[in-house]
């Protein structure tokens, strides 16, 4: 199995910038998400449920379909996005600090969850887009992106430095680990796999 392949060190890292603050700053603890991200999840319900006054159910369609929204914007992300290969020395040097980082050194466990100086500018476009989309019904929608976004960056680490011994978090830690250690053209989702059936991807 790829996961045995697999032997998870913490202190796995490396150095990508000289100055200290911009190292200080492309390192994240787990945690960090969570800290940040759910009350944004939590407002955005409150602000759907009782200033929108929106039906439970209809918060809770919509928080299902900004899960979705997002299983799509994470394979979208992953294959061409952090997959794409450029040509000059500058874009591989920008695509190293983007993710090859992550592929060359996948046990460092501070560099598994993304950073707040990416992910807070990207939660801004995001919503913008959403109320651009979505107007009033902005934030259930948007509380199921950051929701799912929460899933994937939490099983991204788990993948990495969690058992995962049974079950559906076995298959999930197995998928991944395929991508990184057999063929990192196939298996774009982290969360879901659901992407890759559609679009093939799931093996060559």
């Amino acid at each position: 199995m790829a996961d045995r392949l697999y032997v998870s060190n913490k202190n796995e890292t490396v150095r990508m910038f000289e100055s200290d603050f911009m190292e200080f700053f492309s390192r994240v603890h787990p945690v960090i998400p969570l800290a940040l991200y759910l009350p944004v999840v939590g407002y955005m319900l409150y602000v759907s449920l009782w200033r929108r006054q929106l039906s439970f159910v209809a918060v809770a369609a919509l928080f299902l379909l900004g899960i979705l929204l997002w299983t799509l914007i994470e394979y979208l992300i992953h294959r061409y996005i952090f997959h794409y290969e450029p040509k000059t020395r500058w874009g591989k040097q920008l695509h190293f600090v983007i993710h090859g980082v992550h592929h060359d050194y996948p046990n460092d466990a501070r560099r598994l969850v993304m950073p707040p100086a990416i992910s807070i500018p990207l939660a801004f476009l995001f919503f913008g887009l959403f109320f651009l989309i979505f107007g009033s019904l902005a934030p259930a929608v948007f509380a199921g992106l950051v929701f799912g976004y929460l899933c994937y960056d939490m099983l991204h680490y788990a993948t990495h430095h969690l058992a995962m011994k049974s079950g559906v978090w076995l298959w999930l830690k197995q998928y991944h680990l395929r991508h990184h250690f057999k063929d990192d053209h196939v298996g774009y989702g982290i969360s879901s796999p659901l992407w890759d059936y559609v679009f093939r991807t799931t093996r060559k």
